[in-house]
């Protein structure tokens, strides 16, 4: 078995499109428009996402729907970097909301950050190396 994607539900497409690709480094893959099914879909990801045997993020966007409610379920994504300062100043370069600066998890020594996407997704920023 092997993770493919998540799924978030966006409430403007474009604008998450251009956070994902022009603010986090990733690539649009391929999208999806279903007029008839009133939704509209974009894949993005690192490299060719699963050809590179990448997981992707699938944006949903349902025709008339601008928001959703976060729940208290939903936690965060998670993606590795080589450098969380470097990421963060990059990301917050390109208009990225960065919610938490790299720093050492609270009782550990994992370096961590945190950049809220357009929808209030959280993205979490893992520096690699530091895993403990």
């Amino acid at each position: 078995m092997k993770l493919l994607h998540t799924m978030l539900r966006v409430g403007d497409l474009q604008r998450s499109i251009h956070f994902y690709t022009d603010v986090m480094g990733m690539n649009l893959l391929r999208t999806t428009d279903r007029p008839d099914q009133q939704y509209a879909l974009a894949f993005v990801g690192f490299g060719r996402g699963n050809q590179d045997g990448q997981a992707e993020i699938e944006l949903t966007y349902n025709y008339g729907v601008a928001s959703y409610e976060m729940g208290t379920a939903y936690g965060h994504i998670a993606i590795e970097v080589p450098n969380a300062v470097a990421a963060c100043e990059r990301i917050q370069a390109a208009g990225g909301n960065i919610t938490r600066a790299p720093g050492p998890v609270k009782g550990g020594s994992t370096v961590i950050a945190f950049v809220q996407d357009p929808d209030g997704y959280k993205v979490e920023l893992i520096e690699r190396g530091t895993l403990a």
